[in-house]
């Protein structure tokens, strides 16, 4: 009697294991379902309306077609690479200069008074309007499109790391005063380490803005990039090219955007402990 009893409750048990309440619980089963309905209703988009937009499947042609052959001499990979090289001068050359600048901001009255004023000035300018005096100083090549890179991932760097300081708990700072700490052990003990959660969140948006600001400056004068790529789709009437570039340049961004956000689980634990 006591073995039908545990066969019967082990049955329950499983039946509640996959119920389908437990799917949609599910983190993994939603993303998956969300991507599998919107292919789906894209499918049926580019069914009705096929002149104007492709199906998934021909668009996934294409970007394999892109891998084999070559466009102006480089295949896709070699585009893409062009792209990230521009990505990550542009964004290490903000980093060094937004992260001291937000930092010395955040810690000194003279200099936030001295920088602020000159920073908020500049602070609302679109990163695309520079392009024109980029040109005009730096010509079509290299520099240029790191300059714009570098306007446009500099300004969420700055922001998030003045932010981090300005909004630490002052107790913790009178803690280290109890415990006989000086200013310079305030610093490292306690402003870098509550600072980095938003520094490191100030580096996410740059390395979007970067992405951003990279394919508007590729878009024009460049002989290689993703952004060249999207332009050439347009030139030759291929709506599967254009769409095609964009999902590389969105899987590849989600794939940068992964990679920092285990640096910062690795570098600042404490942020995902108080998540918890």
């Amino acid at each position: 009697m006591s073995s039908t009893k545990e066969g019967l409750i082990g049955l329950s048990d499983s039946k509640k294991t996959f119920s389908f309440k437990g799917l949609f619980k599910n983190n993994y089963f939603l993303y998956a379902l969300s991507l599998i309905c919107f292919f789906l209703f894209w499918e049926l988009v580019a069914v009705t309306f096929g002149k104007f937009l492709p199906r998934p499947i021909e668009v996934i042609d294409r970007v394999v077609y892109m891998f084999g052959h070559t466009l102006a001499g480089k295949t896709l990979l070699m585009h893409l690479w062009a792209s990230l090289r521009r990505v990550f001068i542009g964004f290490a050359i903000a980093t060094a200069i937004g992260i001291p600048l937000g930092l010395f901001m955040g810690f000194n009255k003279y200099v936030h008074a001295v920088v602020k004023p000159i920073f908020d000035l500049f602070k609302p300018m679109p990163p695309i309007a520079w392009i024109s005096l980029a040109i005009l100083w730096f010509g079509i090549g290299e520099t240029s499109k790191i300059f714009i890179i570098v306007i446009g991932a500099v300004v969420p760097v700055v922001i998030n790391s003045f932010n981090g300081i300005r909004l630490v708990d002052p107790d913790l700072y009178h803690v280290v005063k109890m415990l006989g700490g000086n200013h310079r052990d305030e610093i490292i003990q306690v402003s870098f380490p509550a600072s980095l959660p938003a520094i490191f969140a100030g580096l996410q948006i740059s390395l979007s803005m970067a992405w951003t600001t990279v394919l508007a400056a590729e878009l024009v004068g460049a002989r290689e990039g993703m952004g060249f790529i999207i332009i050439q789709g347009m030139n030759l009437s291929r709506v599967d090219q254009i769409i095609g570039g964009m999902f590389v340049i969105a899987i590849t961004a989600w794939m940068i955007s992964a990679v920092m956000t285990y640096l910062e689980r690795w570098i600042c634990p404490w942020k995902m402990q108080l998540k918890k």
